[in-house]
């Protein structure tokens, strides 16, 4: 099994498509989406009827805090997630809101377990952005018979943590594209990125590819038309910091 994991789509179109073909190209067989299908971006109906269409193809889909936030937008209004999910809310249908109320907040493939946060209260939303944090996230996970590894979003950068003979974690930043071994008699944790909104000066969609059979894991960055995605952005009205950071990968 080749899993294609992708997380925090966020409404961006032109990036998961990208993601999509370059995660066939590399031979992927099975996806796994890992929440924030919506919010910031401009196409959340386009993305989701993909989503909708890769779960009954299979795929694993979990839910993220923006997708919580879009079925239940907040009343305050006062930051700016508030604004882009109540704009979003009123662009999905009733069946796409349905969608996203249904989705799990954590599910299991094999030896992976996948969360959107931490797999410590995953309805929690919190970050896995240090070792402790991952530490905290893994510990939970592995409490589950057969958990080798740990697969999340959320933070948008891509990091991979690994337990060895030490209580503590390591951690590292991936080359993309290279594969990283990672045996199961190891346990491992990784953020995976964000497809839809990358935040590390790079306008590359971010996703993960992890060959079960012989446990390597390759972090890929894509390029896609973040132009586009940006254009779109603005075509519908949603606030110019959304459009600025998509071209410049902030």
């Amino acid at each position: 099994m080749k899993l294609a994991l992708l997380s925090d789509l966020h409404a961006n179109l032109q990036a998961l498509d990208a993601c999509l073909a370059h995660a066939r190209q590399q031979g992927a067989t099975r996806y796994a989406l890992l929440g924030d299908l919506v919010g910031y971006g401009a196409d959340p109906c386009a993305v989701i009827d993909r989503v909708v269409q890769l779960a009954a193809n299979g795929a694993l889909v979990l839910k993220g805090n923006h997708d919580a936030l879009a079925v239940a937008p907040s009343a305050q209004g006062a930051r700016l997630e508030d604004a882009t999910s109540l704009w979003t809310h009123q662009q999905l249908s009733a069946d796409q809101r349905t969608f996203l109320a249904s989705l799990p907040l954590t599910g299991h493939i094999g030896h992976c377990w996948l969360v959107h946060a931490s797999a410590e209260a995953p309805e929690q939303w919190r970050y896995v952005d240090d070792e402790r944090s991952a530490l905290a996230s893994l510990d939970a996970a592995t409490r589950h018979p057969g958990v080798r590894y740990v697969f999340g979003g959320h933070v948008h950068h891509q990091t991979l943590y690994y337990k060895g003979r030490s209580h503590g974690l390591m951690a590292f930043a991936p080359t993309p594209g290279v594969a990283i071994p990672t045996p199961a008699h190891r346990r491992w944790i990784a953020t995976i990125g964000s497809v839809g909104q990358p935040r590390d000066g790079q306008p590359l969609a971010m996703y993960a590819l992890f060959d079960a059979a012989q446990a390597r894991l390759t972090f890929h960055r894509v390029p896609y038309d973040h132009a586009g995605a940006a254009a779109a952005v603005r075509r519908a009205g949603l606030p110019e910091y959304f459009a600025k950071r998509l071209e410049e990968g902030r």
